[in-house]
């Protein structure tokens, strides 16, 4: 007796250290863990980093403006009797020599070419920009998604626990009664059925609990499955009553419609600048430097320093159709982008009544299986009554826990749906901040 004593309190003592050594699970509202996944979503990152990278194609395109200035240092050595090399029509002196000095160029204009390509780079970066704020209500919708999916599967396991608890009590009832011989061995079989059953929905929502929280790890953009201890949201407001001028918020909102609308005005202005090809370039070139003192091995001598300046004008006249190729490349490109456009609105329009009406729909069952519940438990009670005076078979109370159970589950199912599917309006219209 002593012996077993002991062993109970060091069992006792080791079961109280393994609960101090597991921390207790983390406080999380949905604005927490809308806030978390913003934070360290590898797409929101990987979209913020095209952002930058895209800003960085305008500075490129605005370098054109600006002049360009090279050190260069060159060293020879040929024939001094050669005027002319093969590969070009060249008729300058060759000689042993090493130079130094530098090379300034300025473009003076390019018929436009250069505006038009800044301006559509801007409209990439510009698009980008956008692009980055549809991904971050792409990771918002995954998060409440996920955190109405978690609270659902919690809310599952306690009806499953009070429906196992419930059904318990029944089968020992029932079984005792057997015993006495005032209910049938059938009668312990159903209550037997019925509390298996009830198990197996405990074991399959204790396993959407474990995928709920596999999800929302994933939506909060973390590789480590943490404990979280999730605050109940409040229900939304009803839906409006008509979804045209949902379409109409969904088109002025919309980031990713915006980011295509920005792409095609940038496309446009490629296509501009493809054109500008045909016409004349002009720029400014500058050189000067300095060749150090050395053997003169030429009858005419050469200046120990140098300096020159052009003004050069490029006409393109014929070069295989190429600049015609780009041009109308550009235009269908520009096309297909007006055509994207197109077919976005016309999926955001689908989306945004489709989620209206799924909305509608879902608010309408909250007060549906609201009414199914409580008429089931009143049910319940009869059965209960009944069965305890005799008046009815133990089919007909198993029956209405049955009822009871599905009840509880449809009624929890239609507040998260809610939840969810009004969280999925919010994103279609552009407004899930």
């Amino acid at each position: 007796m002593k012996r077993r004593l002991l062993v109970l309190v060091v069992l006792l003592f080791s079961g109280a250290s393994v609960r101090s050594q597991n921390p207790p699970p983390t406080p999380l509202t949905l604005k927490d863990a809308e806030a978390l996944a913003l934070k360290n979503h590898p797409q929101v990152l990987a979209a913020q980093a095209i952002v930058l990278e895209l800003n960085q194609h305008v500075a490129e395109a605005r370098s054109a403006y600006f002049p360009t200035l090279d050190g260069e240092v060159t060293g020879s050595a040929g024939n001094p009797q050669a005027r002319i090399g093969a590969g070009y029509l060249a008729a300058s002196r060759l000689f042993d020599r090493l130079g130094t000095g530098i090379l300034l160029s300025q473009l003076v204009t390019d018929s436009g070419r250069t505006p038009n390509l800044v301006a559509s780079s801007r409209l990439e970066a510009q698009a980008s920009q956008q692009t980055y704020q549809a991904t971050r209500y792409d990771v918002l919708l995954a998060v409440n998604q996920a955190y109405f999916g978690v609270l659902r599967a919690q809310a599952l396991v306690k009806v499953a626990q009070q429906t196992v608890a419930a059904r318990q009590i029944l089968s020992d009832q029932v079984t005792e009664l057997a015993k006495n011989k005032l209910r049938s061995d059938v009668d312990v079989a159903f209550a037997d059925v019925n509390l298996s059953e009830a198990k197996l929905l405990l074991l399959r929502s204790q396993d959407q609990v474990r995928a709920a929280y596999a999800e929302l790890t994933r939506a909060l953009g973390s590789q480590q499955e943490e404990s979280y201890k999730l605050t109940d949201e409040p229900l939304p407001p009803s839906p409006p009553l008509e979804p045209d001028s949902l379409v109409a918020q969904a088109f002025a909102n919309r980031p990713d419609l915006m980011s295509l609308q920005l792409q095609y005005k940038s496309a446009v202005r490629f296509e501009r600048a493809e054109r500008d090809l045909s016409f004349p370039t002009v720029s400014i070139v500058g050189a000067g430097g300095a060749i150090p003192e050395m053997k003169q091995i030429l009858s005419t001598p050469v200046p120990n320093n140098y300096e020159g300046a052009a003004l050069n004008v490029e006409v393109p006249i014929f070069n295989g159709r190429l600049f015609t190729a780009r041009r109308e490349a550009a235009r269908y490109h520009a096309e297909a982008e007006d055509q994207r456009v197109r077919d976005l609105q016309e999926r955001i329009a689908r989306d945004v009544r489709v989620a209206w009406s799924s909305t509608k729909t879902a608010y309408q069952n909250i007060d549906v299986t609201a009414e199914m519940l409580r008429e089931a438990s009143l049910a319940l009670d009869l059965a209960q009554g009944r069965y305890n005076l005799g008046l009815s078979s133990i089919v007909e109370l198993t029956q209405a826990q049955l009822n009871l159970t599905q009840a509880e589950i449809e009624n929890l199912d239609a507040k998260y749906d809610y939840q969810s599917i009004y969280a999925m309006l919010q994103y279609t219209m552009g407004l899930l901040r």
